[in-house]
């Protein structure tokens, strides 16, 4: 395993991580403790110390399932990354909430359900610039952070995106940027990096591998089922997507290399992202993910 400084936190992440949005039971199947247990053990087998979880993969279904295991194992070796500014209500159904006293709540229940004292990464999840631009949220934030109760600050973009939160970021505190960012979306380089550089924040790239697409698994013709995240994507794009897929394959990743880690490594070929965070169903799928540490030049 290889590891990057987090921005301006100094933390050393292992450049791939554990993304856990598949705990919350929105990817077609629901983990048990001790299927969680199984993915987490490979992961401190293979060097990885990073882990990204949120307060709605489930109703904190994620978080605790992550805090059950961290209570039964050396909870000072994991940096812990999670979310505040939603409610889970049910499947792709959550209730915006990012007032300060939210937050301030929000934090509480994550770290209950964590079972830690402290979150290493505490980040603004998904929200508008409206709420993103709530001064007494950032105060309050600021506070807990006194408290001891957060380490570090960070902004997990939502989807659609948004400069302003980047080019802001080192004013509210922040010192991570968390973006979707892979070889189908590389957006980024010229929405965040930018800033990301100047401001000397961390980038952690979420979805490194389209939602699976870029693991050259699918091809023409995929459908997913309506009961899991990706059975939401727009079936035009999907079908774009998959025909970029196989041209990258055919065009760009070396004979013997899996796809699936040099679309990983592809992430991390710019020194300014410290970190990618890939979700993973099974071990053999962590143990495969880090693999893509020694493809880095």
């Amino acid at each position: 395993m290889r590891y990057r400084t987090l921005g301006s936190t100094a933390l050393r992440v292992s450049v791939i991580g554990v993304g856990t949005w598949q705990f919350g039971g929105e990817w077609g199947r629901q983990f048990t403790q001790k299927e969680a247990d199984a993915i987490l053990d490979q992961a401190a087998e293979s060097g990885i110390n990073l882990i990204d979880t949120a307060e709605c993969y489930g109703d904190h279904l994620s978080e605790r399932l992550i805090g059950d295991y961290l209570k039964r194992h050396h909870r000072a070796r994991w940096i812990v990354a999670t979310k505040f500014g939603h409610r889970f209500n049910g499947f792709m159904n959550r209730d915006d909430l990012f007032s300060a006293a939210d937050a301030s709540k929000q934090l509480e229940d994550s770290l209950h359900a964590l079972q830690t004292d402290t979150i290493d990464l505490y980040q603004f999840h998904s929200g508008s610039d409206a709420a993103f631009q709530d001064r007494r949220l950032w105060e309050t934030l600021a506070e807990l952070q006194r408290a001891g109760k957060i380490r570090h600050l960070g902004i997990s973009i939502l989807g659609k995106g948004s400069e302003l939160q980047a080019q802001t970021a080192r004013q509210v505190g922040a010192e991570v940027l968390q973006v979707i960012y892979n070889r189908l979306d590389p957006r980024p380089e010229q929405w965040y990096f930018p800033h990301a550089k100047r401001d000397h924040l961390g980038i952690l790239a979420r979805v490194p591998l389209a939602s699976g697409l870029l693991s050259g698994k699918y091809g023409s013709g995929t459908t997913f089922p309506s009961t899991e995240v990706r059975g939401t994507l727009d079936t035009d794009k999907l079908k774009r997507d998959l025909a970029e897929v196989e041209r990258i394959k055919k065009t760009e990743v070396p004979a013997g290399t899996p796809m699936a880690q040099w679309a990983l490594a592809w992430c991390l070929k710019n020194p300014l992202v410290s970190a990618v965070i890939p979700g993973c169903k099974d071990p053999s799928q962590v143990r495969s993910n880090a693999e893509a540490a020694k493809l880095i030049d």
